[in-house]
This record gives C-alpha cells, structure tokens and sequence, in this order.
C-alpha cells in the first residue's frame, strides 16, 4: 500500500451490525465463533465481477449542493491490478479459488471504482450474509490503482478482507497506543477526510482477540496499514512511523494457508446413503465427502451431535464446483440441515466445518 505519506489514502471498511448471541453461548464456544464465522469452507469458488455499464454508479452531493454522477466502471488497466492481486492470493496454494464471470448476477464479489469512495470491502461471509442487492458493491477502489505499481497491495488488502481477515493494526495484541486526537485530525483531512466514527471504526477501535491472526502482532502483514509520525505514541520504536515492508509477510501466508489449505477433489471419500459418518475434527477443521445418488429425488442432509457447524454442498462440473446450497448452526440450538433435490449420474461434493463441539468426535453427519 505504499509509502507512508502526507497524501496517503486508507481503506475504511463498511460498518455492519455486531453480531449478538444468545445467553446460553459460553465463552469458549463465543470464542471459537467468532474465530470462525466469517470464513469461508474451503474449497468455495468466488466469483467476481467488474461493474461496466453506464447506469452503474451513483450520484453525490456536492458542498455547493449540486448533485454529481460517479460511476463504478473503469478501464482495462486498472481492472488488471485487480486481476493480478487475485493472482497473488491464488499463488499462496490455497484452497480458495476465483473465477471472474460476465453478469453481477453470477457474482459473490462485485467491485467498483467509485473515485472519492475509499477503498473497501465487506469481511468474508458478509457479502452473502448481509443479503446485498445484486446492484451493491461488495469491494470499491476510490483511487487510481495505476498510478504506482505498490497499489497491487491496496486490491490485494481488499481481497484479503473478502477472505476474512481484519485489519491487522486493529490487532488487540499490538500494545499500541494511538495519539488519538492526532490521528482524528490526521484522518479528517484530505485525500480521507473521514469523521471520527469512521477513524474510530478504522483505526483506534481494538477489534475481538478471537478474530486476529494467531497470537502476536505482525507489522509487515497485507493487512497492516501504514502510519506516520506522530500518530502512535507506543510502542516507541513506531513514534516516528511504521511501514509494512509491502506484499505478503511470512504469517500472512502461514494464517492464510491455515484457514484455506491446498486441496485435492479426487481422493474424497463418499458419503453413503443412509450410513452416518461420525466426524473426528477439531474445532475450525473441515472434511469434505463425495456424494452420488444412485435416484433424482428430494434428500435431507445433516449433521448430528451438539455442535456449531456450516455444511456447504457443491455439484462437479468439468472444470469448476457450483454452489448448490448451504446452512450454518452455529450459534443456534438445531443442526446444519439441507433439504435439496440431487439427481442421479451426477456427483455432489458435501464440505463440512466444524467450529465448535461439546464432546470432540460426537458428531456425524448423514444424508438420506
């Protein structure tokens, strides 16, 4: 994301309702929630999607009142930042894929580059959990991508959000403690001119332990942004500023690959009918089965046992898996449960991931 400097834009991500849960969620299990909810099952294919009509944008008002068209499209140059910084994520060898596809429709990710927006994106499941319209941005690039080759680090930011990942200078773990007033004042003038719910949101907000990577601070991560002097007070070796050396640290690969490991669809194991397959997971892990009906008809598939879970089913296509349907338990009182025609000749790839277990290896999951 470049040099820190007098004209350095910041990403500033969307504000979105906490999530509340129910009395009887304990610590532990809030805990590992938490860790976990925004996350992807492994494996998922997200589809991306550059806004290119005229239509797409939206108007401003101006200080004088007036009203200003700005639009989300852009051209093909800086689209190819965008390109390559998926690249940069899918040549970590993560499990993860990204297929850019022609219509909003097809997409879980819709990017603009509304000029004068920031840049930003929901965190992970947020932008199919919020329910956006499929006219919303997901990811916005407010500035010019093209100007300096290092803003491949400001779409690679921004995708790392999609995946999950939090701001890493929002790191509780950091120990760092912001001239608050300085950084308002900082923030509140051009290119950024936020207000101090923003910067507050943005930068001096210490987010929950539980969503951080791992356990130490990392300054050097993709997702860091960087400061100049005279906004942190300390640690005192960063009074005079901070700039993460650019690209991915060695952690940003560890944690990325932790959450999203290489994975291989050939060897799966299938799922019988009717036979309940008990699963011995620790809490995160994932396990993923093959399923071939051997009739077209309507099938419940389910997990079993007092846990949070998310059961994601996809069906094989030649070259690509196609969402087919998904629930999540976690945090509720009932089991991830999928109701869903398959047909026969066909073949269903079945990913579960457990968050949370009350009794490790007392869950299973069936479909029938």
């Amino acid at each position: 994301m470049g040099e820190v400097n007098k004209d350095k834009n910041y990403c500033a991500l969307p504000i979105v309702p906490e999530r509340e849960f129910k009395a009887d969620v304990n610590n532990d299990r809030r805990e590992l929630l938490i860790t976990n909810e925004k996350k992807w099952v492994n494996g998922t294919v997200l589809h991306y999607y550059f806004f290119d009509k005229e239509t797409d944008g939206k108007y401003v008002i101006l200080n004088n009142g007036q009203r200003e068209w700005k639009t989300w499209t852009t051209n093909e140059e800086e689209r190819n930042v965008v390109r390559n910084a998926f690249k940069q994520w899918i040549s970590l060898g993560i499990g993860m894929k990204f297929k850019e596809v022609a219509t909003r429709e097809e997409a879980e990710i819709r990017i603009g580059f509304m000029r004068g927006d920031g840049a930003w994106s929901y965190i992970g499941r947020d932008i199919i959990d919020l329910e956006l319209s499929k006219d919303e941005r997901t990811m916005n690039f407010g500035w010019d991508l093209t100007r300096n080759p290092s803003e491949i680090d400001t779409a690679i930011h921004e995708i790392g959000h999609t995946l999950g990942f939090p701001h890493e200078h929002q790191n509780p773990k950091a120990g760092i403690e912001w001239d608050e007033e300085a950084v308002y004042a900082a923030l509140a003038k051009p290119p950024n001119k936020w207000n101090r719910e923003k910067t507050y949101h943005n930068i001096i907000r210490k987010i929950d332990p539980d969503t951080v990577q791992g356990s130490n601070w990392d300054p050097n991560s993709i997702m860091h942004y960087p400061f100049k002097a005279g906004l942190i007070k300390k640690p005192v070796q960063y009074q005079n500023g901070i700039t993460p050396a650019g690209g991915f640290s060695e952690r940003d690969k560890l944690w990325v690959r932790t959450f999203y490991p290489p994975m291989d669809n050939a060897d799966l194991e299938e799922l019988p009918l009717l036979v309940s397959n008990k699963l011995s997971l620790n809490h995160g892990e994932q396990k993923d089965f093959i399923i071939k009906p051997n009739e077209t008809r309507k099938y419940n598939i389910a997990t079993f046992g007092a846990s949070d879970s998310v059961i994601v089913l996809f069906e094989e296509g030649v070259d690509e898996v196609f969402y087919v349907a998904g629930d999540d338990d976690s945090g509720e009182d009932h089991n991830a449960n999928i109701n869903v025609e398959l047909n026969r000749g066909k073949s269903y790839i079945l990913r579960v991931r457990v968050y949370y277990s009350e009794r490790q290896g007392e869950i299973s999951v069936m479909y029938w």
